[in-house]
């Protein structure tokens, strides 16, 4: 975890060591199995297997150290000056002295969807973007502070790069899948010269999509801990979790207002965005809830509202 001001998280730290752990014992059995089927299918199922490996590998490689440019891409966002922006530059030169950290890049996404997020490997190649329907005025300065102080904490506990690393095997296993269906959809009519090929492909995609299923739920599990972490951190920062409440409702409830083609479309970016797009439902628990990037806004307001009774501070009326 990044040397920084904002309050070391034990929680964060052990889950995220744990998940890597639990990810590389699934690693370690995933690679035992895959050995034996490509022992057992000879060079067409270490093709497969090759083949899943190298992409796999090149795109967390890729994801790893370009996930800023593919972020600001997928957001269409561009850098800003501290002259274009400078407001927004001030909040952040102010969270950056407060937390010790290095300034990161500042970017603005064109978009009516009240949003931010931050990503970067390190501290030294990050960004912290957020969207121009966050600055249209619904917040107030102490709003959009608490926002950028729980994005800059991302940054400063270094998660976005456990996720990324984490990402790995759910990206092989799932390549796998698609790839081992495909050989066996359109090379099906050559097992001739192979008796053990059909039940073997079926293997393949039956251990590759439980590992996939393990490092998916994994991933969500730490995911929506995070930003429960970014949450508590960025309002002991600032010392106003409050304002951090008050923000995460007008965002969620900015979502009501956004076309539905517009949120799905976002919806690829839901993993680093600060409230997920989508818009608000009925509280409960759901299946949908296990699959979720964030905890629920209830979880989230009730967290601040701790919080805030800790630091012996007043409830806004």
């Amino acid at each position: 975890m990044a040397r920084t001001r904002y309050a070391p998280d034990r929680g964060l730290t052990v889950r995220m060591t744990a998940t890597m752990f639990l990810l590389g014992l699934v690693f370690v059995a995933f690679v035992a199995l895959i050995i034996g089927i490509m022992i057992a299918v000879h060079a067409s199922g270490a093709a497969i297997v090759l083949v899943a490996l190298i992409f796999g590998g090149g795109s967390a490689f890729i994801s790893l150290f370009y996930s800023d440019k593919i972020a600001l891409a997928a957001a269409g966002a561009r850098v800003v000056t501290p002259q274009e922006a400078p407001e927004l530059h001030g909040v952040v030169d102010r969270l950056c002295a407060l937390a010790d950290m290095d300034k990161p890049r500042v970017a603005i996404a064109p978009t009516r969807m009240p949003n931010a997020f931050a990503t970067g490997r390190n501290s030294k190649n990050s960004v912290l973007c957020v969207t121009s329907g966050l600055l249209d005025g619904r917040l107030t300065r102490d709003e959009l502070e608490g926002v950028l102080a729980h994005e800059l904490s991302h940054v400063a506990h270094k998660d976005v790069q456990v996720m990324t690393v984490a990402s790995l095997l759910a990206i092989v296993a799932g390549l796998l899948v698609r790839f081992a269906f495909y050989s066996e959809l359109f090379g099906g009519g050559r097992r001739s010269n192979n008796q053990n090929a059909f039940p073997i492909i079926l293997a393949i995609m039956a251990v590759s999509a439980v590992v996939y299923a393990v490092s998916f739920l994994l991933i969500r599990l730490l995911s929506r801990y995070r930003e429960l972490a970014a949450d508590r951190s960025g309002a002991l920062l600032t010392g106003q979790p409050s304002a951090l409440a008050s923000a995460l409702q007008k965002v969620s409830s900015g979502m009501m207002s956004i076309p539905n083609q517009d949120l799905r479309a976002a919806e690829p970016m839901n993993a680093f965005y600060f409230a997920p797009a989508m818009k608000l439902t009925g509280g409960g628990a759901s299946l949908s809830a296990i699959f979720s990037t964030h905890p629920s806004l209830e979880r989230r307001l009730e967290q601040l509202a701790k919080i805030q009774k800790q630091l012996g501070q007043v409830t806004p009326q």
